[in-house]
């Protein structure tokens, strides 16, 4: 495993298109043991002003990545284009854009923020799959002077576009680093879990962690009640290798965490939970920070490991207002259209429409597991027995919540249905989790044929 506190082992391999003139430079550079086409910006030229031959660079960058089937990795420090080139310059940075789209989900895309990104250099960034941010760098299509004029607003570069507005606010920044040198050491850790391109396999990592390892310290993790919150970083660590995870996005959406991790030496994608934010509910940011990287895994061949323990969707009319039911859409069509290995495993609650669309069998789950603890109903004893025995007074509705609770909060009932596939003892969490993608190893599933699908924005 990297560790993002030694030195990146960045390496110059070969210069191309080294004579031509402009900031953006293109190369081949190796990233540990990893070869990626990069694309570095020198923003001591008048701030990183692209001019057309800019574009053109970038574009050739991603067109060679494509074709090559290597990484693209971009360091982006730029003002944007360069108002002497007018129009032109505009262009330049559209072809750029339309070769990153044709990249997009055949090779993997990291931008890296070292400084400014403005404007059409900003719009570049958000085509990316994974984007580092540098702690003083910052990013707006429109600056604070835009923003003044047309509104009368007056903000500052830092709370507008600084990278902890992006990597809490925007979700933009999938991480924070310090500088150039520990993002290129982040850039080496994530490639460890991600393959050269789509038509490969992620690589495999070496590691001494054994498949059958007991994990009992899962038990110890859960609170008592099953109100109670606990961390579900802490939970997962301990069922993946060596108990590292690369989080991405952990500043944004805090109520799911998306990361990185490997069981048995194979890279898996985790999508969870955490009851430590708004008790693990789903809400819009949450719904689009799973589906993207659902959908990163799928394009990726990353297996998809969803670990599950939500009362379902955050009610609120402000959120109905801006669209729920849209972004909520997402995580069901991400989930329906990916073709990868999928686990899910109910760690304590999964209730309502959240059942549904955190990878439930419905949308064709490969091996669905739960805790016997695990309660998976319509909704809660509680709610439930405020609509179904709402004329009843507090006795009667204490007597219908445990009732409730007993007959339906189980898994068992579920499993009946064909709804679970096994009911787990979390002391062999991690071996029943290894034998399960072990087993979906060899999936293969046939794609239908379509210009594409039309996806829920």
């Amino acid at each position: 495993m990297t560790d993002l506190a030694d030195t990146p082992t960045t390496e110059l391999e070969l210069e191309l298109r080294a004579r031509t003139a402009g900031v953006a430079a293109l190369r081949i550079e190796r990233f540990g043991e990893r070869r990626a086409v990069v694309v570095r910006i020198d923003d001591t030229v008048r701030r990183g002003a692209l001019r057309p031959i800019d574009g053109e660079n970038i574009g050739a960058a991603a067109r060679l990545a494509r074709t090559k089937r290597l990484p693209l990795i971009l360091f982006i420090a730029s003002s944007g284009a360069d108002a002497n080139d007018g129009v032109e310059a505009l262009h330049g940075w559209g072809s750029a854009a339309k070769e990153l789209v044709a990249a997009s989900g055949v090779v993997p895309m990291i931008a890296i923020v070292d400084g400014p990104a403005v404007s059409g250099s900003a719009l570049l960034i958000g085509l990316a799959d994974i984007v580092i941010m540098t702690k003083d760098a910052y990013a707006f299509v429109s600056g604070p002077l835009g923003v003044r004029q047309l509104t009368g607003v007056h903000i500052g570069i830092e709370e507008l576009g600084g990278a902890d507005t992006h990597h809490r606010t925007t979700g933009v920044a999938h991480e924070i680093v310090s500088d150039r040198a520990e993002a290129e050491a982040l850039v080496e850790s994530i490639l460890e879990f991600v393959p050269d391109h789509a038509e490969a396999l992620p690589p495999i990592i070496d590691t001494d962690d054994p498949t059958d390892r007991p994990t009992p310290e899962v038990l110890s993790v859960l609170p008592p009640s099953s109100t109670g919150a606990y961390d579900v970083r802490h939970l997962a660590a301990s069922l993946v290798d060596d108990g590292h995870l690369v989080e991405l996005r952990g500043g944004w959406a805090p109520n799911i965490v998306t990361a990185l991790a490997s069981i048995g030496g194979h890279p898996v994608g985790i999508v969870a939970n955490q009851p430590t934010a708004m008790a693990g509910t789903l809400d819009i940011a949450a719904s689009q920070k799973g589906a993207r990287f659902v959908s990163f895994c799928d394009a990726f061949n990353i297996s998809l490991l969803t670990l599950v323990d939500t009362p379902g969707f955050y009610p609120g009319k402000d959120l109905e207002w801006r669209g729920m039911i849209r972004h909520g859409a997402q995580m069901a069509f991400a989930y329906a259209r990916a073709s990868v290995p999928r686990v899910a495993l109910v760690l304590r609650k999964s209730y309502g429409g959240a059942f549904i669309v955190m990878d439930s069998k419905t949308m064709g789950n490969d091996v669905y597991m739960a805790w016997p603890s695990a309660e998976i109903a319509v909704m809660g004893a509680r709610q439930a027995a405020e609509i179904l025995a709402r004329r009843e007074d507090e006795a009667g509705k204490d007597a219908f919540v445990a009732d409730y609770e007993h007959r339906y909060l189980t898994p068992y009932v579920a499993a009946d249905r064909g709804l679970i596939d096994m009911i787990i003892e979390p002391e062999t969490t991690r071996s029943s989790l290894a034998n399960a993608f072990e087993m979906l190893r060899t999936k293969r599933e046939v794609i239908s044929e379509r210009r594409h699908d039309n996806t829920p924005l």
